[in-house]
């Protein structure tokens, strides 16, 4: 049993604890860490959740062996170091930095001493897009022509008045929420992009945001491929790979359409997941050294440095190589 400690036990904070607190046999939480603690009385207690303040009681912990990271992105970065120095293992959400920079420095760190790092990229864990990755990979589509992908939900509403409002915190609109998701479903069916093409239309400024992100992508290997966000619409999902012989899209956590010539719609529909609760497996099964945790530190920069292009994208207006 991995014992950790959260540090962030805002709306994601609060859905990490939730999945695994009575639910998992690999990890746990024994202590929540967040600058507001007395507003969290009552779901520290239903979750057998000590509570701090300071990071430095997680720190400190000789029975903490590893801690996760739901803070302000700006936070990542120094949090990182403070818990590596501390002998520590550490899971932070994503964007792992808001520039590669960061991002490569942090993985150094991790290195250095010794300590493994994961990453929550939950939805490269969905039962759906593992299957798209198996038909996409498998020839079954034949050449793999186009993407395309949307993921849209009520994350302005949901968080409004947060940290999550700030464009230091959050650049790109809904680009740094709810996009992020897709652009990791791109490098992970597709590989990397070449070029990015953004347009960002702000109906709204913050406070409660209402925005539109929309990026056109050519990748390495000549693919095309189109994404886009909106961050005040209900829930919707949809990741979609056009090969000359078939088409398969990615319609939730646990359903796949399979578009053939001359027949219906295929729908594959797979077990539930608690895709939450996996990714923290998989970083306790790395720290035992079970196994690797299933995202690269190659991954993981990749994901950051297009991250940090597709912002220059959308701010700028203009094309930007990789």
């Amino acid at each position: 049993m991995l014992d950790a400690a959260i540090v962030g036990l805002g709306r994601w904070g609060k859905n990490f604890v939730q999945s695994v607190q009575f639910q998992s046999e690999r990890v746990r939480f024994v202590l929540g860490v967040d600058a507001a603690p007395d507003r969290l009385r009552e779901f520290a207690r239903a979750h057998e959740l000590p509570l701090s303040a300071d990071l430095a009681a997680a720190l400190a912990d000789p029975a903490v062996k590893a801690v996760v990271i739901v803070t302000p992105h700006s936070l990542h970065r120094p949090m990182l170091e403070a818990v590596v120095r501390a002998g520590k293992h550490v899971f932070c959400e994503k964007p792992l930095a808001l520039n590669a920079a960061d991002a490569r420095a942090m993985i150094q760190t991790c290195r250095d001493a010794g300590r493994v790092l994961g990453v929550g990229h939950n939805r490269r864990l969905w039962p759906s897009m593992q299957a798209l990755k198996r038909i996409t990979a498998s020839g079954e589509l034949g050449q793999i022509l186009h993407i395309e992908g949307h993921f849209s939900n009520l994350h302005s509403d949901n968080t409004a008045g947060t940290w999550r409002d700030s464009p230091l915190e959050s650049p790109g609109g809904g680009m740094t929420g709810a996009g992020l998701h897709i652009l990791d479903a791109f490098l992970n069916l597709v590989g990397p992009f070449a070029r990015v093409r953004g347009q960002l239309v702000v109906h709204k400024p913050p406070p409660v945001p209402r925005d539109v992100a929309s990026l056109m992508v050519e990748f390495s290997n000549g693919v095309s491929g189109a994404f886009s966000t909106v961050r005040a619409s209900p829930l919707y999902w949809r990741v979609h790979v056009f090969g000359d012989k078939a088409s398969a899209e990615s319609v939730s956590e646990h359903e796949v359409l399979l578009h053939r010539h001359d027949a219906s719609p295929q729908r594959l529909t797979f077990e539930p997941v608690n895709a939450l609760k996996a990714e923290l497996e998989a970083f306790a099964d790395a720290i035992e050294g079970r196994a690797p945790f299933p995202l690269s530190t190659e991954e993981m920069i990749a994901t950051v440095s297009t991250f940090e292009a597709v912002v220059r994208a959308l701010e700028s207006g203009e094309t930007v190589t990789l």
